[in-house]
């Protein structure tokens, strides 16, 4: 029977609820092309995914099992997959650098063999660094003039002997040689874009296993600097209300896909039709022009909705206490627009509430200063931006993202 990492989850995580948190949020697939374990971000969904390899799994045990975990995530902590690649590429420099960023933490639990800093090959690296000062570190002892003297130090062949174990160049089963037993392999194969999509749903997902711990003020072996590096460079880092609001316009698009017998189909060709894919956002952007939001307000978000049209077509619904589909307009990619203000009534969330559901719309964007009573629930995907008074005093609360504008 094969091994199924799902139901030994809860077992191995029973005393650390901040990883089993991050863990209920991250996909776990099977995976013979990874000898041990890695995590990875879907090039097509910007979500995390565990892959295991499940006869590695079932050769070690379930305090090793639990190491290994952790250590997956932790790369997910240290953000080592969502930073951008040193010198643009993969190297196995930079893969056994994160590890030994992360090993210290979890010494006592891992497979034999892996690498860790103060032990075994990497005696001479100080703990607790960063994956950028290993990187350097072992970049360094590749400089020629440093390999030169090592030879005539230590002798022919021992220099490249000893190079080759510091870079991380042995030979053997995972856990042996290098020390680094997990895959790195698919770091690089998201583009930047995927990126910055997967950096939010990681600062969600922080952000909610951080609230979980901290209600019962339990982190497990989650040391107080881990922590202060949580809050400080994911959750309280300041967000940036441009990029949030691109991230909500992409991750709103959907696929529609349809049966095509003009199209082959690549796995079955001639057998089964191939598919006609669009890839099309229909975003509305409805715009609060009642007389409480301040004309600085809106002059400063379309600014932005400019940035937007870059990437995006949206449409455009102002309202007060009602929509006027006069006013309605598309905002056609790559269009200028200036601001202008055609309404100064009151504020009514469920006129356009249902214009966006009766319209069929994949995502919704609101600007408003947040005085008015909540709307009904929306079809789609819902996002509010407002100032920092309205975000500090709004008339309701709601569970939906909630943007501020600087």
């Amino acid at each position: 029977m094969t091994f199924d990492l799902n139901k030994h989850i809860y077992r191995l995580l029973q005393d650390e609820p901040f990883f089993a948190a991050l863990s209920r949020r991250i996909d776990k697939k099977v995976s013979r092309s990874v000898p041990t374990a890695g995590v990875m971000i879907n090039k097509h969904t910007g979500y995390y995914e565990l892959l295991y390899n499940p006869e590695y799994f079932e050769s070690i045990t379930e305090k090793e099992m639990g190491g290994v975990l952790k250590h997956e995530f932790y790369h997910l902590v240290f953000e080592h997959i969502t930073d951008r690649l040193p010198e643009g590429k993969m190297s196995v420099l930079w893969n056994v650098a994160t590890d030994l960023a992360i090993n210290w933490h979890i010494r006592t639990e891992l497979p034999p063999g892996c690498c860790i800093p103060g032990e075994g090959d990497y005696e001479r690296f100080p703990p607790l660094m960063t994956a950028e000062w290993y990187y350097d570190a072992l970049k360094s002892e590749q400089d020629p003039k440093k390999k030169s003297q090592q030879s005539h130090a230590e002798g022919e062949g021992e220099g490249e002997e000893q190079e080759e174990q510091g870079n991380g160049k042995g030979k053997g089963k995972p856990g042996e040689g290098n020390g680094q037993f997990d895959s790195h392999d698919s770091w690089g194969d998201a583009n930047q874009q995927t990126k910055e999509i997967a950096k939010e749903r990681l600062k969600e997902m922080t952000k909610k296993a951080s609230e979980e711990c901290d209600k019962t003020n339990s982190w497990g072996s989650v040391s107080r600097q881990v922590r202060e590096h949580i809050k400080e460079n994911i959750i309280g880092h300041t967000l940036d209300w441009k990029k949030l609001l691109r991230y909500f316009v992409r991750t709103s698009q959907v696929v529609n896909k349809r049966s095509s017998i003009k199209n082959i189909n690549r796995r079955y060709p001639y057998i089964h039709p191939g598919k006609n894919k669009r890839r099309q956002a229909r975003i509305a952007i409805s715009i609060d022009q009642s007389g409480s939001v301040s004309d600085t307000l809106l002059d400063t978000f379309f600014a932005e909705l400019a940035e937007l049209a870059k990437v995006a077509e949206f449409v455009v619904v102002p309202f007060d206490d009602q929509v006027f589909e006069s006013e309605v307009f598309v905002w056609k990619r790559g269009e200028r627009r200036k601001n202008v203000r055609v309404l100064r009534g009151g504020t009514n969330f469920d006129a356009p509430n249902k214009y966006v559901n009766e319209n069929n719309f994949d995502g919704h964007i609101i600007l408003t200063d947040m005085y008015a009573p909540k709307p009904g629930p929306s079809k789609c995907q819902r996002v509010w931006v407002t100032d920092a008074a309205g975000s500090h005093a709004p008339y309701f609360t709601t569970k939906e993202r909630v943007l501020v504008l600087k």
